[in-house]
């Protein structure tokens, strides 16, 4: 009789709720700031869709390397990712607004610029598929280098680090061989003297354990990069409405927290690589000076590619 039961009893039963996974691709170390932020919303879409999504994050570029993350979101070999934007400043100068030398030095300047450039970076993403999430800042960026830096002649023939096109421009600005590199083969230069000098900062000097190969930092403030995290549009379509908005939801407090969390660490990792031996100091006037007029040549370089839509961001941004 117990057995007759069983089938009716089943029948009746709710069935279980299917659940969406999602890759994430990142490439930095797991504990990196950046890497930190996406984990918690990764926490918070996987409650607030109460289970119906979940983002695996593959950080540290064990998935994809970081030129390719974006490109993998787009033809959905991962249904989202987390990019350095301005990697892509050669597809289109919009991606590399923000480092455009001494343009935001500030996290309120960089906040005021992204909210500028915002709608002509997801037009852009959007008629390549792509949806964007949220953008998060890094550390102001800084100059690091094997000896000691007075002015910009001081740099000549150095081996100059580059991850994406504004970088490359500075080092042959400043008459040094650039040399592209990411993050996650950086560590390996510097202690191989692939590299001897770089702006980047102090987080990813931090992170690479940069004071095992370069002893002096420059607080030049350069500009405040910045990571943005985005979906692939079909993906993201793809889910009920309840659990997008949870996505978009938590977006939007990854967005908030991660702006204040990069400004609250700026101080620690300047702390950090002080107490580690860094020598920090702030540019010398000649220093500046110098990099002030490259950042000039170099604004209106870009202004130049970007045309009409690059002249409405900055417009925007100056108003």
């Amino acid at each position: 009789m117990l057995g007759a039961l069983v089938p009716g009893t089943l029948a009746f039963a709710a069935p279980a709720m299917a659940q969406t996974k999602w890759n994430l691709p990142s490439a930095y170390p797991a504990d990196n700031l950046h890497s930190e932020n996406l984990a918690q919303f990764a926490k918070d879409v996987e409650a607030g869709s109460g289970g119906k999504l979940s983002i695996t994050l593959h950080p540290n570029a064990s998935l994809f390397k970081a030129p390719e993350i974006k490109r993998a979101v787009q033809t959905g070999q991962a249904q989202a990712g987390e990019v350095l934007i301005s990697l892509h400043e050669n597809e289109d100068p919009i991606f590399g607004v923000d480092v455009v030398p001494f343009l935001a030095t500030s996290f309120e300047q960089a906040r005021k610029l992204w909210a500028a450039s915002r709608p002509a970076v997801e037009k852009k993403l959007a008629s390549q598929g792509i949806k964007v999430l949220y953008a998060m800042p890094w550390p102001p960026q800084g100059l690091f280098s094997k000896s000691p830096v007075e002015k910009i002649e001081d740099l000549k023939g150095a081996k100059w680090r580059a991850y994406n096109a504004g970088t490359s421009r500075i080092g042959e600005a400043v008459g040094a061989q650039a040399v592209t590199v990411q993050q996650a083969e950086l560590a390996q230069a510097l202690a191989t003297g692939t590299v001897t000098a770089l702006i980047t900062s102090g987080a990813t000097g931090y992170d690479v354990k940069i004071w095992e190969s370069v002893p002096y930092f420059y607080d030049i403030q350069a500009w405040l990069p910045k990571n943005v995290v985005f979906v692939n549009q079909a993906a993201f379509d793809a889910l009920d409405k309840p659990t997008q908005e949870a996505v978009l939801k938590a977006a939007a407090a990854a967005e908030e927290r991660g702006w204040k969390l990069s400004q609250d660490k700026t101080r620690w990792y300047y702390e950090q690589l002080a107490a580690k031996g860094i020598k920090i100091t702030p540019p010398s006037p000649q220093l500046k000076a110098g990099f002030e007029k490259i950042g000039a040549t170099l604004t209106d370089a870009w202004l130049a590619k970007a045309g009409a839509d690059g002249q409405k961001v900055i417009e925007t941004y100056k108003k």
